[in-house]
């Protein structure tokens, strides 16, 4: 029941929802584009959401984005070649792993490996499917669902083209810490996937979080997960620091396409939502306009 005079309570679950909670980072409106090529892509992304709906669009612009990643792993693949055969930043690979191999102690490897396995094929889609399942139904919509299931497939086409174009052999098994692994060792699929999925799911909780500190936080948690994640890979010599850091330049890429595809999902949505759900900049929350 509501006070009378007052304005009705304002909805936070599904589109209505994600118009309110899902459109500004402090005081940013993420449908609002103010370059020249933000607003190219949104009035594109408009016409797109209006005839077949704005989440098959966002599906749509995701499909093509992950076109766009295979292809940025090939041109990748190449400048990886070319940086190897100068001996540029792989120069550094032989004294990483020497430097790393001189740390190792019997509890830190312990320690790396089980931390390591997080970002691998098991756990990692396991914590990527329960925030997933988390999120789609406290807040009542598809968008979770689809941008981290997207999140997670460009990571494996990466991962599967990067191997597949380059071949690049691990460091020798007598360097490395047990368990061996043998797949072609450029990219690193654990540093893309922590990368992906960590930064996916920091996005989607640094949407509702009204507080500049919780943000940041949340932020600072994933960044660290992803770069700890790739320093045990060198560690345990199951990569190259050259896997690992370009396992990491790909996963940022792969990251801030999809989260341009959630923008211009939300710029749909904005442009097509009925009269109740609509949102003015004079509506957003106050603890965020206060920010």
């Amino acid at each position: 029941m509501t006070v009378s005079g007052s304005p009705p309570p304002q909805p936070e679950h599904g589109v209505a929802g994600e118009l309110r909670q899902d459109r500004f980072v402090g005081t940013k409106d993420l449908a609002s584009w103010p370059t020249r090529f933000g607003q190219l892509l949104a009035s594109l992304a408009r016409p797109i959401g209006g005839w077949i709906g704005p989440h098959a669009a966002l599906v749509v612009i995701l499909v093509v984005g992950m076109a766009a990643v295979v292809a940025l792993s090939a041109v990748a693949a190449q400048v990886y070649d070319a940086v190897t055969e100068a001996d540029g930043v792989a120069g550094l690979d032989q004294p990483l792993l020497a430097a790393a191999m001189s740390a190792r102690v019997p509890w830190l490897n312990y320690a790396a490996t089980g931390f390591t396995d997080v970002a691998g094929v098991i756990v990692m889609p396991i914590v990527a499917v329960v925030v997933m399942m988390i999120l789609a139904l406290r807040r009542r919509s598809w968008t979770p669902v689809i941008l981290i299931t997207a999140a997670g497939a460009g990571s494996l086409l990466m991962t599967i083209a990067g191997k597949r174009l380059i071949g690049r052999a691990r460091p020798p098994l007598a360097d490395a810490i047990p368990p061996y692994e043998h797949s072609a060792s450029f990219p690193s699929g654990h540093t893309l996937n922590a990368v992906v999925i960590a930064g996916v799911i920091a996005y989607l909780l640094v949407l509702r979080q009204r507080h500049r500190t919780s943000r940041v936080v949340t932020i600072t948690v994933a960044v660290a997960f992803a770069v700890t994640i790739g320093a045990t890979r060198v560690y345990l010599g199951h990569h190259w620091f050259t896997d690992v850091l370009a396992a990491a330049c790909l996963g940022a890429a792969w990251l801030a396409l999809v989260i341009t595809a959630h923008r211009l999902y939300l710029t749909t949505r904005k442009s097509h939502a009925p009269a109740p759900a609509q949102i003015t900049d004079t509506d957003r929350p106050k603890s965020r306009q206060t920010e």
